[in-house]
């Protein structure tokens, strides 16, 4: 069964860094866009950062981008993001997604081929 598992959330000051990595097992998604999504309490859920399934296109929505950094390493089937320069409205679940090939894939998307339980990230001011 394929399975997305996040890791890496905790509890981190304003300024400091966290991060995330996303395993995934069950098949291989070298061949899939994967991206991070987060959803605070009461707000929708948004998609903060993807990257297409060779590795060479990005995509950060605009509080994430120049502070977050997505990579993959298709060989170990993970996923990663890099989070520096937190604030606390940065403070939400995270949760890694894949969805087709392209990041267009995941921008906008309702729905989505995988997604995982989740990990949480709390920066406190």
């Amino acid at each position: 069964q394929a399975q997305l598992l996040e890791s890496g959330g905790g509890l981190v000051q304003a300024g400091g860094s966290l991060r995330l990595a996303c395993a995934a097992s069950g098949r291989t998604f070298s061949n899939y866009a994967m991206g991070w999504f987060r959803q605070a309490p009461g707000k929708e859920r948004e998609l903060v950062a993807a990257i297409n399934w060779a590795g060479f296109k990005t995509y950060y929505s605009d509080s994430a981008n120049g502070r977050f950094t997505v990579s993959r390493d298709n060989a170990k089937n993970m996923l990663y993001l890099k989070m520096n320069s937190l604030k606390p409205e940065d403070t939400a679940v995270y949760y890694c997604a894949a969805n087709g090939t392209s990041t267009a894939d995941l921008v906008g998307a309702v729905q989505l081929d995988y997604w995982g339980q989740g990990t949480q990230v709390t920066v406190s001011s």
